[in-house]
């Protein structure tokens, strides 16, 4: 590696950690609600590019992660007092051990049977979490505000998701330069011929799938906390799913940085498009074209193409 190659990530890091400080020379909630909220789907598109990249399962329902979390920290803090915040890695556990029991189940099947399960399991949680009074139902929960000035009241959460984020990116580089990547890479190829090599097909995909949820479950915990509102109806929607494949495949699926240029493109976009013609059906077939434009041009994600031309900047290739 190069010092360029390093530069200019630390550098963005930089200017991430230290850009709250403008709270004391003006009120920036916009913009830092805006990178948090970038931060945020980086956790979920490079965590769902660990089993949808790496391994080929398209799943359209890792969001149920996401509420799983949210409604662990949620309910802790209505019921027992306990800040989210203290529940980030006991959300992020159980969303890993749910996903790992899901894995199992429907691990099974691969290609579009994989797809309808993976919606079928929203479509079941949509139900259970709608009837489940001990959870508030389908009215949800409502959870206490935090007692900071309005001024520095986002900081807690832009935080958490700013170290969630790098965590979850350093997981997806972990896992594609380690031995077990190249396993869920081989078996994504070929079940097969991966099985009669001496691979474990059946726990690569399973452990792939539960280390895909569990950062998705922690950002869950903080989630909620931001909200201060948490129903079903809020996370058990196709819409978000959507939103994490369609940001990762525009970035550059089973790439490091693919998923945080895809979700910076995306999540960008999509405020342009807002500022200047408003929450309209327009905002939807504009981001339509884009997706189109880009994979007409860029057929492997913006950083997949580039790579594959090897004209991809040094900063962003990490394998």
């Amino acid at each position: 590696m190069t010092n360029s190659k390093y530069l200019v990530p630390l550098l963005a890091l930089l200017m991430l950690t230290m850009f709250p400080l403008v709270q004391f020379f003006s009120n920036q909630n916009y913009i830092i609600h805006l990178l948090l909220y970038a931060f945020f789907y980086i956790i979920m598109t490079s965590s769902w590019n660990i089993i949808g990249g790496y391994g080929g399962f398209i799943s359209i329902g890792h969001n149920a992660f996401l509420c799983v979390g949210a409604y662990v920290a949620g309910y802790a803090a209505v019921r027992y007092g306990i800040s989210p915040f203290y529940l980030i890695g006991l959300s992020g556990l159980v969303a890993g051990i749910f996903g790992f029991i899901v894995g199992l189940i429907t691990l099974r099947v691969k290609g579009p049977s994989f797809i309808i399960s993976s919606i079928a399991l929203i479509m079941i949680m949509r139900i259970v979490f709608d009837h489940w009074d001990l959870v508030g139902g389908a009215s949800g929960i409502t959870l206490p505000f935090n007692s900071l000035p309005v001024q520095w009241s986002k900081l807690p959460h832009y935080y958490s998701f700013l170290f969630l984020a790098l965590a979850a990116i350093y997981l997806n580089w972990y896992v594609r330069h380690s031995k077990f990547g190249l396993a869920l890479r081989a078996v994504s190829h070929d079940e097969t011929r991966s099985a009669v090599a001496g691979i474990n097909v059946k726990m690569i995909k399973v452990t792939a799938f539960a280390l895909s949820a569990f950062l998705i479950g922690s950002a869950g915990a903080v989630w909620a906390d931001y909200l201060t509102y948490i129903r079903p109806n809020m996370f058990l929607v196709i819409l978000i799913a959507a939103n994490i494949v369609l940001m990762v495949i525009l970035g550059g699926k089973g790439t490091v940085t693919g998923p945080i240029v895809g979700t910076v493109i995306f999540i960008l976009f999509n405020e342009i498009i807002l500022t200047f013609f408003g929450a309209t059906e327009l905002n939807i077939l504009l981001t339509g074209l884009l997706l189109v434009i880009t994979l007409l041009y860029f057929p492997d994600g913006i950083v997949g193409s580039l790579k594959n031309k090897n004209i991809l900047p040094k900063f962003l290739d990490w394998g």
